[in-house]
């Protein structure tokens, strides 16, 4: 028997208002709730009600053939609580017939995991708190922001104790390899790792209504029998597809309501395919290999990477700014500092900079409520400068300071009862100092990616690229994700350069950038 994963993700973002720089240190509150509301209630009309009750039918009449998968993000959560409660209870049906499966994710619909893994960590397991108060179910599946995934980030999810991973099936990752088979982590084996079927999952997602398309119309007749053509050796078909698909991205009189109603008797009738959760599926199959993603990789757009929210220096400066207050914020106890925090981290207000205006620019410009990425850019930072200064205001008084307070005052003891009882603190202090102020090029691949970001400014990207060279593998695929997309294709023409250039001066770059290195650490 083989399966078929059909996941849906479901997620609003806290949509900001127009907010000016006259309302900075007047307005705290940041959010269109007029925009919130209204969009919330359409696609709860159009969308989650009509489809939820489709769902509903099916699961009543395949039985246990039939079993779906779903993520919700927080702040979809939080907005149904506020504006569609009926949603919230169509879930709760579908939850009640054991047929489906909620998943993990972030739960603000973050980047975190590109930036940091403490916050990363908590935002997972405030959402999967979420989904078993309202569900009833514990998370054992995960699925990461916008599909987002890389050997390091799959680590940190292994720690945190899941055994599955969906992720992206990437041409660029996969090379001759099929998405339509179990995989698992790199270095943690026990992590499996299920990849979408782009080409199929969208032909429902993107194709279906486009009249240009040589498929079109797609019947359920036709997909069932893509389906039953897949290889006999193909063990899954992940079907990974936005819930909006279904009456908001592709209108009810498109015919999706009905093309999804008829699908499961079509296949489950001609092939020898059942609709599983990710969990039973995992149960069932083996891993046939690792794959190997040192690079971060997305669902979004040709390049299945990353840049689509943080590919620009608009985007990277924001995300920069927002985490500069991440260790204050760790601390501070106040309420609604960390609802802004949560709302903030969204993924959705870095997709809208996006400046990618070739083969996705469609997409991007029917996702972006602002007539510009830079009036995006220029909104959001408004709001950020606000936000920062509240932390600065709300949180000096938080237990971040008392406990720097009480560092100052341990280390003046110390001091003081090294003096009294002869040790030599300071002296051993400094022994320590010169043991490691030597920092090389391997140091890179400890710090943290805002520090590289700001390091990767601060020297000449020629000099940077002869260096690393000269690196090993590890600071490679540390540094290099850090720079911008003009940086990287800068780096790749100096590449070429390199070939040219003698060992010799291979090692004097080398020797210019860890001296750069020491006095940046410093």
């Amino acid at each position: 028997m083989r399966s078929i994963c059909f996941y849906f993700q479901v997620h609003q973002p806290m949509r900001l208002k127009t907010y000016r720089f006259f309302d900075m240190g007047v307005d705290h509150y940041y959010y269109d709730d007029f925009q919130n509301r209204s969009i919330t209630k359409r696609i709860a009309e159009k969308c989650y009600l009509p489809a939820n009750e489709l769902m509903l039918r099916l699961i009543k009449k395949h039985g246990k053939d039939f079993n779906i998968a779903f993520s919700i993000s927080g702040l979809a959560l939080e907005q149904f609580e506020m504006y569609a409660p009926e949603v919230l209870d169509s879930f709760k049906k579908l939850a009640a017939t054991g047929n489906v499966e909620f998943l993990a994710e972030t739960y603000a619909h973050s980047l975190a995991s590109l930036k940091s893994p403490e916050e990363f960590k908590r935002q997972v397991k405030q959402h999967s708190l979420k989904i078993e108060e309202l569900f009833g179910q514990k998370p054992v599946t995960f699925r990461n922001t916008e599909l987002i995934y890389s050997d390091a980030i799959g680590e940190m999810v292994a720690e945190m104790g899941y055994k599955t991973m969906l992720t992206e099936g990437a041409k660029h990752v996969l090379g001759w390899k099929s998405p339509n088979y179990l995989y698992h982590h790199a270095s943690e084996p026990q992590l499996k790792l299920m990849l979408k079927n782009f080409r199929m999952s969208d032909d429902i997602a993107f194709r279906f209504s486009d009249k240009a398309w040589s498929e079109w119309p797609l019947t359920a007749d036709r997909y069932a029998g893509w389906l039953k053509n897949v290889k006999k050796e193909e063990e899954v078909v992940n079907l990974f597809i936005d819930y909006e698909t279904f009456g908001e991205h592709q209108w009810a009189d498109t015919g999706i309501f009905n093309f999804m109603e008829s699908l499961p008797e079509k296949v489950l009738s001609s092939s020898d395919f059942k609709f599983r959760k990710p969990k039973d599926i995992v149960k069932t199959l083996k891993p046939v290999s690792a794959i190997e993603v040192p690079y971060p990789i997305s669902w979004a757009d040709a390049e299945r990477d990353v840049t689509a929210w943080l590919g620009n220096e608009m985007q990277d400066e924001a995300f920069d700014k927002l985490y500069q207050a991440e260790k204050k914020i760790q601390l501070c106890r106040d309420e609604e500092i960390m609802k802004d925090w949560n709302f903030l981290q969204s993924s959705d207000h870095f997709y809208y900079m996006c400046t990618k205006w070739f083969s996705d620019g469609d997409v991007h410009r029917y996702f972006n409520p602002y007539p510009s990425p830079y009036e995006a850019f220029i909104n959001y930072m408004n709001v950020l400068s606000d936000f920062l200064d509240r932390v600065e205001e709300k949180c000096k008084n938080s237990d971040f300071e008392n406990l720097k307070e009480k560092a100052t005052s341990f280390m003046s003891g110390s001091k003081k009862k090294s003096k009294e009882t002869g040790k030599k603190i300071s002296d051993k202090a400094r022994e320590k100092w010169d043991n490691v102020k030597g920092y090389t090029l391997e140091d890179l691949a400890k710090m943290s990616n805002t520090r590289i970001k700001e390091f990767i400014k601060s020297v000449d990207l020629k000099e940077l690229t002869h260096a690393l060279t000269e690196s090993t593998e590890e600071v490679r695929e540390k540094v290099i994700p850090n720079m911008t997309k003009r940086m990287k294709q800068e780096y790749e023409e100096f590449r070429e350069e390199v070939r040219k250039v003698k060992t010799s001066e291979l090692k004097k770059f080398r020797n210019k950038i860890e001296e750069q290195l020491n006095k940046f650490k410093m």
